[in-house]
Order: C-alpha cells, then sequence, then structure tokens
C-alpha cells in the first residue's frame, strides 16, 4: 500500500497537525506502510522554509517532497498556500499512489488535492483537523459558506471518508448533514524522554523562586485559543494574593501578540508573565515535563495534540469543554474541565494551587495513561486498517 500524505504546511510553527502528520507517516512506515507527504516550504505568515524543493528527501526522519508556496505581499494569499508546481506534480503523479491522505481543508493545497484525486478516480480520505467544527465555521462565515457550497462539498462528498480524531469533532460534522463517512481514530504521541530535573530547570531559566507554581500555556498564539480568558481568570487570582508565574510559550501574527502584550499589561500581570516564544526540542520538554499545570482554555480544539504532550510529560491540564480531550481528562481524572468563563476558569486554578499533591497525583497517573494509550504503534495500526478498509470499499 502507498500512501500519499498531503498537507498544506508542516512546518513546526504551524501547531498540532503539522507534527502529528510528521509523526503519524513515520509510525505508518514503521508499520509497514509506505508513505511520503508532500507540502509547500510555507514556514509560517511570512517566512518560509530554507529546504530543497520539487524532490523527495529526508524531513525530520520521513520523506517529503516541498514546493514552492505563493507569497505576495497579501497575508489572505499567502495563508492560502496556492503552489503551481504542487498542481503540476500532483496531476502528474497522483496515479502512482493507492491513496491520498488530505490533511485539512479551505487551502489550496488541500482543496486541489481533492479536486485532482476525483479527476484521477484516486481513492483519498480527509482529515478536516477540527476546521468543519462549529467555532472554525463561524469565523469568516461568509467566505466559508460559499467555499464550501462551491467547491469542497463536493471535495468531501467525493472522499471515501472522513477522519476524525474525537467524538466531538465527529458530532460536529454529522451536524452538517452531508452524510458523510465518518471513521474515528485519535493521533498519537511519541513519548517524551523524561528530564529528571525539568522543574529545577525551567525555575532557573525564569529566575524564580522553586517554591512559585508555573502555570504554562504552550501553543499556537491565536484569538481560538481563549487567552483573554485564561489572562482575566489569571488577573483575578492575583488581585486576591496568589502566587504563580504564567508562561507563555508560542508564537502567533505580529498584531496579535501585541494585542496579547496589552492585554497581559492591563490585567496587571506583566511582573508574573514569561513570553518564551516558539520553543521545541529539549526546550519544550522543560517547559512541559517543569510546569505545575499545563491550561488550554480554548473555544475549540478538535483534538489538542500539546494536551496529550503536556499529559504525557506528567503534568495535570486545565482545558475548557471546547477542546476534545477534555472528556478523557475529566473520565480519568487527569485535571479540570471547565466552561469558558472566567469565574470557573479562575475557581479551578485556585482549586489547583490549594491542592499540589493533589495535581501531581493527577500528573503521575496522566503520564502512565497516555503512555498505555496513546503510543503512535498502536494508532498507526488504526489508520492503517481505516486504509485497508478504504481500498477494499472502492468501486
Amino acid at each position: 500500500m502507498k500512501v500519499l500524505h498531503l498537507i498544506p504546511s508542516i512546518a513546526a510553527v504551524r501547531g498540532g497537525p503539522s507534527l502529528a502528520t510528521i509523526e503519524m507517516v513515520n509510525s505508518l512506515r514503521g508499520f509497514g506502510v509506505e508513505s511520503e507527504i508532500a507540502a509547500t516550504n510555507d514556514n509560517g505568515d511570512v517566512t518560509l522554509l530554507d529546504i530543497q524543493l520539487n524532490v523527495l528527501s529526508e524531513y525530520q526522519g520521513v520523506p517529503v517532497r516541498f514546493f514552492e508556496r505563493f507569497s505576495p505581499p497579501f497575508r489572505g494569499v499567502r495563508e492560502y498556500a496556492f503552489s503551481f508546481g504542487l498542481t503540476v506534480w500532483l496531476w502528474q503523479n497522483l496515479h502512482r499512489y493507492d491513496l491520498v491522505h488530505v490533511h485539512a481543508i479551505f487551502s489550496y493545497t488541500s482543496t486541489v488535492g481533492m479536486f485532482i484525486s476525483r479527476i484521477k478516480k484516486i481513492p483519498y480520505i480527509n482529515s478536516p483537523h477540527g476546521l468543519l467544527c462549529q467555532w472554525s465555521l463561524q469565523q469568516g462565515k461568509l467566505k466559508k459558506d460559499l467555499y464550501l457550497s462551491l467547491i469542497e462539498k463536493d471535495n468531501l462528498l467525493g472522499a471515501k471518508a472522513i477522519h476524525v480524531t474525537a467524538i466531538q469533532e465527529q458530532k460536529e460534522v454529522n451536524l452538517l448533514g452531508l452524510n458523510l463517512p465518518i471513521r474515528s481514530q485519535s493521533l498519537g504521541l511519541d513519548m517524551p524522554i523524561m528530564i529528571a530535573d525539568a522543574r529545577e530547570k525551567l525555575h532557573q531559566t525564569l529566575n524564580i523562586s522553586i517554591e512559585i507554581p508555573i502555570i504554562l500555556f504552550l501553543s499556537r498564539l491565536h484569538p481560538k485559543k481563549g487567552l483573554d480568558y485564561l489572562i482575566r481568570a489569571l488577573s483575578k487570582l492575583r488581585a486576591g494574593d496568589r502566587n504563580f508565574a504564567f508562561v507563555l510559550a508560542g508564537s502567533g501574527t505580529p498584531e496579535y501578540e501585541v494585542e496579547l502584550d496589552g492585554l497581559i499589561e492591563k490585567n496587571n500581570l506583566s511582573d508574573l508573565t514569561y513570553k518564551l516564544g516558539f520553543v521545541s526540542g529539549e526546550k519544550k520538554n522543560i517547559c512541559l515535563q517543569g510546569a505545575d499545570l499545563y491550561a488550554l482554555t480554548s473555544h475549540s480544539e478538535n483534538f489538542g495534540i500539546a494536551v496529550l504532550e503536556a499529559l504525557a510529560s506528567g503534568t495535570p491540564a486545565l482545558v475548557t469543554n471546547g477542546v476534545a480531550l477534555s472528556d478523557l481528562v475529566r473520565e480519568q481524572t487527569l485535571g479540570w474541565v471547565v466552561d469558558l468563563e472566567i469565574e470557573a476558569i479562575a475557581k479551578s486554578i485556585e482549586d489547583f494551587l490549594d491542592n499540589p499533591e493533589t495535581a501531581r497525583l493527577m500528573g503521575n497517573r496522566a503520564a502512565q495513561y497516555i503512555a498505555q494509550h496513546y503510543a503512535w504503534d498502536s494508532v498507526a495500526k488504526g489508520m492503517a486498517e481505516i486504509y485497508e478498509n478504504v481500498l477494499l470499499s472502492k468501486s
């Protein structure tokens, strides 16, 4: 079985789906499924990856073909990830693959991949990565409604299956009434190498006392993540003389980062907030393992790979009900699950601050549970079964 994974970008700055696609392909190859990636050289809003184009090369341990992303000064066009070179290559080469696994929608790369697959009668599945969830569809609603009705609906209906990563995402896709064949399979995780003194190292990095509990946000900086709610909740705790450090690890658009800076200052949190920017490798592991609480108060999160990473690192999580993994956190008691409300978030963080031993027990339980149930080996097996069923049913 030869599978092409098609995604607009696998740059780390694009967040969880990009990282998960690389790890998925790596695990599938280890499971015996011949898999490759085709993507643009996108590396965020403005920059491009410094990588060889138009050839199959190894990138982070997996075979990838990169193609030039059209990069005019207009952000909307850049974000659409148009690539003439990718279009030509897909038209000439898709017949070499048994199946195309398309990641994302509402992007040129994904749209043209599904369209050409339909024309060439190559079976394909789509992983929307939350883009068919209600919150996402409400952002730029008129444009997305038009795009969906004119182009993407036929592409989705032509898919052999829609791959969702959680029950919550499946429910939201069903609400669209498109009668799509849906297959559910969670994403996985490469288990982290544990750093024995991660907590001490993180406190040293921040130059703060080891007694101060650290609340970590590690994700893409975006309005979807509900940081305005989290910051206002932390401000209420600050007003109550609660002691903590707030670590922001991630990057976003310059405009949004300026907005966040203003919000942090307005809420009297500047001296308690530590902005680390985008982190990766050992620095990321130190953040995840050294923090005392991981917080993700998103409006909507179809999976939340960073939540999984935090839990695997032994750090309990505070998540909102909009995060698909909230069911896991609640059912296995791996942290706190709250509504997206300032008072509710503040109360749960206060509970965490008042019960450090309970939080540590949650973290220990989380690391054990994630290692047992979310390792990529078992996830790859599930994806391979989806592929096999799709190919057996093709007509």
